[in-house]
């Protein structure tokens, strides 16, 4: 039996915990609530980064998943909060169906 990583691969959840955290945290109020959201899909997604890809890939794709996460603060100055969450869950996404999901 595989499990839901397998099954649907890393981009999704990378996209889902990048824009499910701000949803959260937006919705509700509560950043922290927004943060457990984000980190909990992180944690997924790096664990089949990992086992997909070793180390190395689920290194730099945790740095493409936290750094878009920075990078949407002061992106969301210029085009919007929901553009920038929008376009940077779309390259964290992007980046692991092309390190990882496609193989």
């Amino acid at each position: 039996m595989t499990n839901i990583i397998d099954r649907i691969g890393t981009a999704p959840i990378a996209a889902a915990g990048l824009v499910g955290g701000y949803a959260v945290a937006r919705g509700t109020g509560i950043r922290p609530l927004g943060g457990a959201v984000l980190a909990a899909a992180g944690a997924a997604a790096a664990q089949g980064w990992y086992a997909k890809g070793g180390a190395g890939t689920a290194a730099a794709l945790g740095a493409v998943y936290l750094g878009g996460f920075g990078a949407s603060h002061p992106l969301a100055k210029k085009v919007g909060a929901w553009p920038a969450v929008l376009g940077v869950a779309a390259a964290a996404a992007g980046a692991s169906y092309v390190l990882v999901d496609r193989h």
